[in-house]
Parts: structure tokens; sequence; C-alpha cells
């Protein structure tokens, strides 16, 4: 008879556990691998990805994606409208950055709201996050909703957006007739509580 672990997550915890203590001793990069499987994670806390840009002539004269402070995970991303544009109360709009991306493979980009932008005027977007393949070679549009109860006023060069780069993990998808059980099961659409 097999003994069934109670807690089988427990060695893998603390595997991890002991790696990220390793990690951090040593300074340097490390990688975490789970030791009943042949997947590991790289990971290193200085990762610099250099993405190519091509500006539109419609966003001469603003600023690229940047970062607003050196632990922000978002580069701020400005509306290249030549005037002003309002939305209204539920009003959406695909707002122009000027701007056309080359991520590197195994990335994405990720297209994020402000959340000044959102708590203080309902400014979020349609289809949050974002996803920007790394294949697309188009302009980058940001689709804006105003959520608020008042008009919204979007000028030029206003930041209205964030871009994340981020690794992609590609899942392959298998067929079958069982799936193994779970203690949620099918509950979902609040089943685990308000």
């Amino acid at each position: 008879m097999t003994q069934i672990d109670p807690d089988p997550h427990r060695k893998i915890f603390w595997f991890y556990l002991c790696d990220l203590w390793a990690f951090w001793m040593v300074g340097g990069k490390s990688e975490i691998r789970n030791p009943k499987s042949e997947i590991g994670l790289s990971y290193d806390p200085c990762v610099t990805v250099e993405v190519r840009i091509r500006r539109l002539p419609h966003a001469e004269g603003l600023p690229l994606p940047a970062y607003a402070t050196d632990g922000a995970a978002g580069a701020d991303l400005c509306a290249a409208v030549e005037a002003e544009m309002i939305l209204g109360p539920g009003e959406r709009a695909a707002v122009p950055t000027g701007l056309v991306l080359e991520i590197p493979d195994g990335y994405e980009g990720q297209v994020r709201p402000r959340s000044g932008l959102a708590i203080s005027a309902g400014l979020t977007i349609v289809n949050a996050p974002g996803t920007i393949d790394n294949d697309y070679r188009g302009e980058l549009k940001i689709l804006l909703v105003n959520l608020g109860s008042d008009s919204i006023s979007i000028g030029r060069g206003d930041r209205i957006a964030q871009l994340l780069v981020a690794p992609v993990t590609r899942a392959s998808f298998t067929e079958t007739d069982s799936l193994a059980a779970s203690e949620r099961g099918e509950g979902g659409f609040g089943s685990t509580g308000m």
C-alpha cells in the first residue's frame, strides 16, 4: 500500500525556500527546480530586455515608454492624439501611442491601467491587461473605457497606461476523458465565498 503524504507540496516548498535563501546569500542568478519534475524556472533580479521601437510621425516629440521610478514594473505610455479627445461616461476609444514595438521572442507586452486614473476618474482599459504578442508589428493603441460618471479629457502626451514586458510560458494541451479530482471540483463564480 502506498502512503500518501498529507501535504505533498511541503517538500517542494522547502526546496524553493532553500533555493531562494541561497540566491540571496550569493546575490546572483539562481534556478528553481521542482525535484519531482524536469521543469525549472530561472530568474535574475536585474534582467533587462531590449524592446525596439519605431516611432510613427504622429508621435514626434513625445517620450518613449519610461519608468517613473527605479522600482516601477510598468513603463508609462503616452497618448499620441493630435487634438484633445473627450471620453464620455461609458464610452470607449482606441487611443494611439504612435509606437510600433518589436518585443523579443519569449516575451509579451502587457498593457495595464494607471491606478491614479482608475481611482480618480474611472479611466481603465477595456481588455486589461491587454496583450501585445511579440510578432505584432502594428501601432500600439490603448483601448480605454470611461467607467466614471464625468467626461474625461485626453490630451497629447498624457500618460494613459503602462507597459510591462514579461516572459511567456507556452502550454501543450492534451485532450483526455478524465481529469484528476480536486477539493474544489466544479465550484466557481463565488463558490468559495464573497
